[in-house]
């Protein structure tokens, strides 16, 4: 997880709806429910897990141009699956979408506040959305998703690749709780005949190198029972991952260590190990290992069909 300090940004107010706006019948939702689509449920299960998405976002992972995925979003605002809100943090005039009054009914156990995983459930779905779009992480939050938006838009050209698995930072932290760890994301990459499992360690840059390395303590005790699954340094540009790679040089670690840029496709050549610097890796190239076959202390291990 990280704890970078950004600096304070403009937070946007989002409007007040109405009474009626704010609490629809049940009826009503009931009613609007029939008319989501399989596409539009699968974008309600990543907000409820990842909390929010960008029009450009969801137009790259979900739709074939930004045109057609605005239109449907209009839509589904419409119907109150989505709760939208300016995005101050483009300046481009799109929105930012989080779940609204249907898509909480379609998924009441929503994970509720990136900043304080045990705050109590919100009220309402607007209460959520504040929370969200009020809290100081709103840009990484974005930064992480983006990672998995551009795996998952890789597979609608790529028949041969698919995200098997997308967890939040929150999922990951429970599912992993053994060990401690708390990565931005997790997600294993089927691409190639391989399936490589990942931790994410989104980076803005605000953390000094010896916070940053202290992360992966955590992941040398997952690797004494669990995966050892290379852990991603993503980071903003090409000085702090040789900053990083310098710092790393020379050190054993149980879990393999890439770095990569946050401009670069995460699906193609991106990564550079910090055993092995030189030549970037295609992501499904990293050294991956889903642990032992022991549900008691790899209870989420993953089996590959390919090795079935």
């Amino acid at each position: 997880m990280s704890s970078d300090s950004p600096a304070p940004e403009p937070r946007p107010s989002p409007p007040r709806p109405s009474a009626s706006a704010r609490r629809p019948s049940r009826a009503q939702l009931l009613s609007n429910l029939r008319r989501l689509t399989l596409r539009d449920h699968q974008l309600l299960a990543w907000l409820a897990e990842h909390y929010l998405l960008s029009t450009a976002q969801i137009a790259t992972a979900l739709f074939p141009s930004e045109r057609s995925a605005r239109l449907r979003l209009a839509t589904l605002h419409h119907l109150e699956a989505v709760h939208r809100f300016g995005d101050v943090t483009t300046g481009t005039g799109g929105y930012l979408y989080t779940l609204g009054p249907l898509g909480a009914v379609v998924h009441p156990s929503a994970y509720s506040d990136p900043a304080r995983p045990d705050a109590r459930p919100p009220r309402t779905s607007l209460e959520r959305a504040e929370r969200i779009i009020g809290s100081r992480r709103l840009r990484h939050l974005l930064g992480v998703n983006q990672l998995f938006v551009d795996l998952h838009a890789h597979t609608r050209t790529d028949p041969g690749a698919e995200l098997v698995r997308w967890w939040s930072e929150q999922h990951a932290t429970a599912a992993f709780a053994l060990a401690d760890i708390r990565p931005d994301g997790h997600g294993i990459w089927h691409a190639s005949g391989r399936a490589v499992g990942f931790f994410l360690e989104h980076d803005n840059g605000t953390e000094n190198l010896r916070t940053v390395l202290r992360k992966l303590r955590a992941y040398e005790r997952l690797a004494e029972f669990g995966p050892r699954y290379p852990v991603l340094l993503r980071v903003p540009g090409h000085r702090r991952e040789a900053h990083l790679l310098d710092a790393l040089a020379g050190v054993p670690t149980a879990m393999p260590v890439a770095t990569g840029l946050h401009h670069e496709h995460p699906a193609g050549p991106a990564w550079m190990l910090a055993s092995d610097p030189g030549a970037r890796r295609w992501l499904h190239e990293l050294p991956s290992d889903h642990g032992p076959d022991n549900t008691a202390t790899n209870p989420h291990r993953y089996t590959d069909p390919d090795d079935t």
